[in-house]
């Protein structure tokens, strides 16, 4: 867990992970997942956010969102307090790969991201209290293994949908999984493999210099999905099985 005494130190990368409260849903659909996203980009911010709606795109129905190509941007350009290296978001809980940027930034920017979207989940869906399951879970990235195992591990995620075998090391339909990943919007994974999906959202320099570029990101982690085997992942994963 991050905590005072254990807090993140700056430079260094973590893996982050949290999910709802008794494991409920906390991404009702997709403009819940728009939103989620949205405060990735706007919370990452030494600045205060002051006035979300102002620069949110709003629909017929006046529900706050925005447009999945791009974030609209309307203010001075942010001091980072981390870099967002990798992210996917899962119906009822989320992963995200972050490098501190700012002493404290990533507290900072997690406290910012659950409280701005507890409040417009709480406020849309007319409930009160937590949201989240306690405090993030908060893991340094302390081996190269674990490093290189870990973008794929988070980009697969997905995959629970609907071929949760592969955690097992089962999947029979590789080509069909990988189809699957690459559609999936709530993911840093297509603007990984060059399909421009969120890429305001990420910084992905750092990572691409020990990944391959976009067209062979691809192949690279198909084959891994190919040879996976379940003990790849086991010092990975820091969430319940």
């Amino acid at each position: 867990m991050a905590t005072q005494r254990n807090k993140p130190s700056t430079g260094e990368i973590y893996h982050i992970y949290n999910r709802g409260i008794e494991k409920r849903r906390v991404f009702m659909n997709d403009k819940d997942f728009l939103r989620f996203i949205h405060d990735l980009f706007e919370f990452n911010d030494t600045e205060p956010v002051l006035n979300l709606s102002y620069y949110f795109f709003r629909d017929q129905e006046q529900s706050i969102g925005v447009k999945p190509q791009y974030i609209k941007k309307q203010r001075e350009p942010r001091k980072l307090l981390v870099e967002v290296l990798a992210f996917c978001l899962m119906p009822n809980h989320f992963h995200l790969l972050l490098k501190q940027r700012v002493e404290d930034g990533i507290p900072l920017f997690m406290k910012k991201l659950g409280a701005g979207y507890t409040g417009y989940f709480n406020q849309k869906y007319e409930r009160v209290g937590s949201l989240f399951q306690g405090v993030y879970k908060c893991k340094l990235i302390k081996s190269e293994s674990h490093f290189i195992h870990l973008p794929y591990y988070i980009h697969l995620n997905p995959l629970d949908i609907e071929m949760p075998e592969w955690r097992e090391g089962r999947l029979k339909n590789v080509k069909a999984a990988m189809r699957y990943l690459e559609n999936y919007r709530w993911s840093s994974f297509p603007d990984y493999i060059g399909k421009k999906n969120f890429p305001s959202v990420t910084q992905r320099e750092f990572l691409s210099k020990f990944l391959a570029e976009p067209k062979n990101f691809k192949k690279e982690i198909q084959e891994w999905l190919n040879n996976f085997k379940p003990s790849l992942i086991e010092s990975v994963v820091i969430e319940p099985l």
